[in-house]
């Protein structure tokens, strides 16, 4: 089992690595990536001396929202995401209760739940940024990419994350939602955490991220990306929809 500090070295080591192996991502679509260096004083083991790397002469002017991306929301009343997002939760209750019981016993632990809890214990001593971006290598590195179709013989599952880690494949919903899961259970308030589903405008292919709130700002964790980044920051991208505990809205766009 590596250490969390091996955890935190290598987050940093991988996000320098796909910087300058993917030029392109770096000014295109990740052109004010989080970099996070952290302190080598052991006096500040658990603490990260944060830079946004910003292009020349970018003033930061946009205010915190309450929803990613900055835009308002309407509530959704009825339709299949809201439908599948009621079916997931109550099978995520249901893993919940699985994992209650590998708290208390973990000898009789399912695989799958014991690798789910070994990656959030690995961010336990770790706060805010730290543990954002080490769950988001940590889980992108578990799961390999793999289509419902090709997994499931469907062409759309939400798998909860226990079921995704025991076949160690998904699709961008699947690393979503083990993200999503696991940043709550790390430690950070739901209120801070939203599933969000967006639009690849070039393709127009539909997409899955995960958004989390640290310092008044929305940080995307995304399973094509290493890296972190700001909502703002992300271009291409039109948001559909933000789920949480709350149910599911829509983006209201000009």
């Amino acid at each position: 089992m590596l250490s969390s500090r091996t955890w935190r070295f290598l987050v940093v080591l991988s996000c320098a690595i796909a910087r300058f192996a993917n030029p392109a991502d770096a000014t295109d679509t990740e052109p004010r990536q989080l970099a996070v260096f952290f302190a080598k004083s052991p006096a500040r083991s658990t603490a990260a001396a944060i830079s946004f790397l910003e292009p020349a002469g970018v003033l930061h002017a946009e205010q915190a929202s309450a929803e990613p991306f900055g835009l308002p929301t309407e509530k959704v009343l009825d339709g299949p995401i809201l439908s599948r997002w009621l079916e997931l939760e109550k099978r995520l209750r249901e893993e919940n209760d699985i994992l209650a019981s590998c708290d208390e016993d973990m000898s009789s632990c399912p695989r799958a739940a014991k690798l789910f809890l070994s990656l959030i214990s690995e961010v336990s001593a770790d706060r805010g940024l730290p543990r954002i971006g080490i769950l988001n290598r940590a889980i992108n590195t578990a799961i390999r990419p793999t289509s419902d179709l090709a997994q499931w013989g469907v062409p759309d599952r939400w798998s909860t994350p226990l079921e995704t880690l025991s076949t160690g494949r998904g699709d961008c919903e699947d690393y979503a939602i083990a993200k999503y899961v696991a940043l709550i259970r790390s430690g950070l308030l739901r209120e801070d955490v939203r599933l969000v589903l967006v639009r690849e405008d070039l393709s127009n292919q539909d997409h899955a991220v995960v958004a989390a709130r640290f310092n008044d700002e929305w940080i995307i964790l995304d399973n094509r990306r290493l890296a972190l980044a700001r909502d703002i920051s992300l271009r291409g991208t039109s948001p559909l929809f933000v789920l949480d505990h709350t149910g599911v809205r829509r983006f209201l766009h000009d």
